[in-house]
């Protein structure tokens, strides 16, 4: 059998489970060193992503005796939407933990469903695939701990399918106060899923984001819904039937910001539009938003308030927007990056 100087493991681990256990043992018996790269880092907490990279990091440690713990290291990796880009990343993040000698690396995986196609992105590291031992899938717990309206009974469906230190963990999790907030958000996409759910192809939603930028600072919406409640996003919606996308952009900016700025002064201020098509980018499914950038120059900033799905309204230092992306809604992050170079 080969062994090798590191062993990788790629996952979410939203949250870790016996399924995960198996892979990362698979691991441990094949290297004296092991990196889990823990994917969706550093985003605000929702229903599809509730636990912190520290979170899942802690969960994992918990399963590992003190001689496993020290041979395993910690990748945290943010959603780039951006397959190179995201290669590119784990590979330097592997490579930093090394010493400069050559390594002999191997991934360690299973191919699940096409969600697994990123282990074919590491060509020059020698795959292993794990055996599926167990038939559990992190939606389906994640469906337990917010379905679930017996404590009880959650715990011992969670009991069965987690490391007992994991169940013991997820106990107290789940009695946080920002918990409460993640189920009212999971109960509202199984019923915005729900509503679609007879139609006769899976359907693929259409949306407008408005990044506009003034005077060194870009506008941003709190959201009031229960998808994303509180968090902060670019305004926007859905394209509606007989818009075009640069009509359909203004008028969820003027719905949701009541932006006091002419019509005529934004046409003028549009600068680009890019698409953000990543089949991920949406817990309510698969949607492709055009987002499109105004800016308004050296100005004063124009009056904005908070209205339609939007709480709040608000002028952002965009020198602020780099703290700000564990309180940012879905992938609007990675958007006013593209936009505003907020990582660079």
């Amino acid at each position: 059998m080969t062994t090798f100087d590191t062993a990788v493991v790629i996952g979410r681990f939203q949250p870790f489970h016996k399924g995960h256990a198996t892979l990362l043992n698979t691991a441990l018996s094949r290297a004296q060193r092991v990196v889990v790269v823990l994917g969706s880092a550093y985003r605000a907490r929702d229903a599809k992503n509730p636990f912190t990279w520290e979170e899942r990091a802690a969960m994992i440690g918990l399963t590992l005796s003190e001689a496993d713990r020290a041979r395993v290291s910690y990748l945290p990796v943010r959603d780039l939407y951006d397959d190179k880009r995201w290669q590119a990343a784990v590979s330097a993040g592997i490579a930093e933990r090394s010493d400069g000698t050559p390594e002999k690396i191997a991934l360690v995986g299973f191919n699940k469903d096409a969600s697994s196609y990123y282990l074919g992105l590491f060509p020059d590291w020698e795959y292993i695939a794990a055996p599926r031992e167990h038939e559990v899938d992190a939606t389906d717990l994640r469906r337990v701990m917010f379905e679930g309206e017996d404590e009880d009974a959650t715990s011992a469906l969670l009991a069965g399918l987690t490391h007992p230190k994991i169940h013991h963990y997820l106990r107290g999790w789940l009695r946080q106060s920002f918990v409460a907030g993640l189920r009212a958000e999971h109960a509202a996409i199984v019923r915005y899923k729900r509503a679609w759910k007879s139609a006769p192809f899976e359907p693929i939603f259409v949306t407008v984001d408005a990044v506009v930028k003034a005077a060194g600072y870009v506008l941003l919406v709190q959201r009031g819904g229960d998808m994303g409640k509180g968090l902060w996003a670019l305004p926007g919606g859905f394209l509606e039937p007989r818009e075009r996308l640069l009509q359909s952009a203004i008028r969820e900016l003027r719905e949701e910001t009541g932006l006091a700025t002419l019509t005529v002064t934004l046409e003028a201020a549009f600068k680009e539009v890019a698409v953000f098509d990543h089949p991920d980018r949406s817990q309510r499914g698969r949607t492709i938003t055009h987002a499109h950038f105004f800016d308004l120059g050296n100005t004063r900033l124009p009056e904005v308030t908070g209205a339609d799905d939007a709480a709040l309204a608000q002028w952002m230092p965009i020198e602020a927007i780099a703290g700000m992306e564990e309180q940012i809604f879905e992938d609007h992050f990675a958007v006013l990056d593209r936009f505003l170079g907020i990582r660079t």
